[in-house]
């Protein structure tokens, strides 16, 4: 349901949204938009995105933030293993 997502949530996908994504002094915009940090902005913004709510709100945004997060992971397992063999 979309009314589960809070003005928090709701801000920290804005932002997520409308920010370029290579972008520099997004940790600025964070701190001065949302007034936190940039380290509690980012872990938020994980759980957000494994939400229904979040999905119903911005379908587009979050599978594309879950495919690089899914892909991040991916890379890093393969470097593990690299490591590991």
């Amino acid at each position: 349901m979309l009314g589960d997502l809070t003005d928090r949530d709701r801000a920290i996908l804005a932002l997520e949204a409308r920010w370029p994504r290579h972008g520099g002094a997004k940790e600025e915009a964070i701190r001065s938009s949302l007034g936190m940090s940039p380290a509690r902005y980012y872990q938020l913004l994980g759980r957000l995105i494994d939400t229904e709510q979040a999905l119903e709100h911005d379908p587009l945004l979050v599978r594309r933030l879950r495919r690089l997060r899914e892909n991040r992971t991916d890379q890093r397992v393969a470097r593990m293993r690299g490591f590991a063999g």
